[in-house]
């Protein structure tokens, strides 16, 4: 019997045999496939053949790219691209007011007995903590007289050393003394605020956004901007310039690494053009970059203080997401806002904890750090990889996410129709927690959405997401 010739290209016959081995469970999702090199000698089949069949793979979303990092299998379900559905964008300044859901879904979070679905903090299990503890200790005996006295008002100089020094990473240069250290990244972005505005005053702020800081927003009497956001792009450069033609704006908050809750990242050209558009208006950027350490590639994103040439940028970051969130040491690097943050500092708790301080200088100065770093990225991008098949295989179809490149924060939208906050009281009762999207927007948009983290991944939050989406095909 004659053999049927197979007369498909042959990165066809390349992309469809490294298909047959991810469809036969060889390569599951999250899993590194062979380098391009790796491959083209395994299947004696030159380099651009290869990549050739990685780029058709890519297309079919079979497999997707993480620069300098590699090839891993993609999670297989449909990707949020444009923005969030949510109705037209109203850029109208919204009061914001207090949420008590938002209160019980912080409470929810330190309750163990709960599948932590909803919690935007790391697993401790991924964390050095014996490590930690034993610097702490050496550092309380070797430092005895600074423990226990005031670092005010800047902070511990041994670690905004160190934090200069890891500025570079982000893309900028920076001196020891213009780092102002806080007592996390809330209170850095808080008093980047209020040195920028007043009662009244409007901030914009990307859509959807961290509930935390709306509710910040609404306790310092502030107004804010909803600017809709892609998981592709960031916040909208085009609707931000409309918003900024019809309205005062006295600031602009946003998340350009891995935000919360989208997980997206700002591709470089476009974090420039924010850094632009503002200054030549004369308003001033915050930007949260906590999640920045935390990308699935081998380069650290820049911040979009990279751009910053008019010290009109007030970086904020903290080691809560990636080292200690129970150390609550974070950092702002003010620019020409930094005299009146550092007033406001001096005036609102004179000092951040010294201990956390010497404890974090020295993990710093050994290099103990990057190495952690490296270990918890890969930790992460697989704990994202299989929580978004979970998502795919246990959601009621329609169901679309994000594709996150870094951090543990997946953003999910189920069809419409669905009720998110209805799913949070019905999973509360099956042991469950998670994050209804409505608390991330003033006007209950997102109704559809819930946040997801990936950061306690285990069999029990597998189980939880089955359970979860049985309950979100029964809505």
């Amino acid at each position: 019997m004659e053999t049927v010739r197979d007369l498909r290209p042959l990165y066809e016959r390349v992309g469809g045999e490294i298909s047959a081995l991810i469809e036969g469970g060889t390569y599951r999702v999250g899993d590194r496939l062979p380098s391009i090199r790796q491959l083209s000698t395994k299947l004696s089949v030159s380099i651009n053949t290869v990549m050739q069949a990685y780029a058709l793979l890519e297309d079919r979303l079979v497999i997707q790219a993480r620069p300098q990092s590699g090839y891993y299998v993609s999670p297989r379900t449909p990707e949020i691209t444009a923005a969030p559905t949510s109705g037209r964008p109203r850029l109208v300044p919204t009061p914001v007011t207090y949420s008590e859901l938002c209160q019980q879904v912080i409470r929810n979070m330190s309750n163990r007995e709960l599948v932590p679905l909803a919690t935007s903090g790391p697993s401790p299990q991924h964390l050095p903590v014996d490590k930690l503890s034993r610097i702490m200790s050496a550092a309380l005996r070797r430092f005895g007289d600074q423990s226990v006295s005031y670092m005010m008002p800047l902070g511990s100089e041994r670690l905004r050393t160190q934090i200069a020094k890891r500025s570079l990473l982000a893309g900028f240069s920076v001196r020891p003394d213009q780092v102002l250290v806080t007592s996390g990244c809330v209170e850095a972005v808080q008093l980047a605020l209020r040195a920028t505005c007043r009662p009244g005053d409007t901030i914009a702020v990307e859509s959807p956004f961290y509930f935390n800081f709306l509710q910040l927003i609404a306790e310092m009497g502030l107004k804010a901007l909803e600017i809709p956001s892609t998981p592709r792009e960031g916040i909208s450069i085009e609707a931000l310039g409309y918003a900024i033609e019809k309205n005062r704006i006295s600031a602009c908050l946003v998340i350009p690494n891995f935000s919360n809750p989208l997980g997206s990242q700002m591709p470089e050209r476009r974090k420039r053009e924010l850094v632009q558009l503002l200054t030549g208006h004369g308003i001033a950027l915050i930007e949260d970059d906590i999640y920045g350490d935390l990308g699935f590639g081998a380069e650290r994103p820049l911040a979009a203080k990279s751009y910053d040439r008019d010290e009109m940028v007030i970086y904020c970051s903290s080691f809560s997401k990636t080292l200690a969130p129970g150390y609550r040491v974070g950092w702002a690097i003010g620019g020409r806002y930094l005299p009146e943050m550092e007033r406001l500092k001096t005036i609102s708790n004179l000092a951040t904890s010294s201990p956390p301080q010497l404890a974090l200088a020295e993990f710093l100065a050994t290099g103990g750090y990057d190495h952690h770093l490296r270990a918890i990225r890969r930790i992460y991008a697989r704990n994202m990889s299989l929580l978004a098949d979970a998502v795919a295989r246990y959601f009621p179809p329609g169901t679309r996410m994000t594709h996150p490149e870094g951090g543990f924060m997946l953003w999910v939208e189920m069809p419409p129709g669905t009720d998110s906050v209805s799913l949070y009281h019905r999973a509360l009762e099956n042991g469950i927690s998670i994050a209804p999207g409505s608390i991330f927007s003033l006007s209950g948009k997102y109704r559809n959405c819930i946040r997801l983290s990936s950061a306690f991944w285990d069999e029990r939050a597998l189980r939880g997401v089955e359970i979860l989406g049985k309950l979100a095909g029964e809505s």
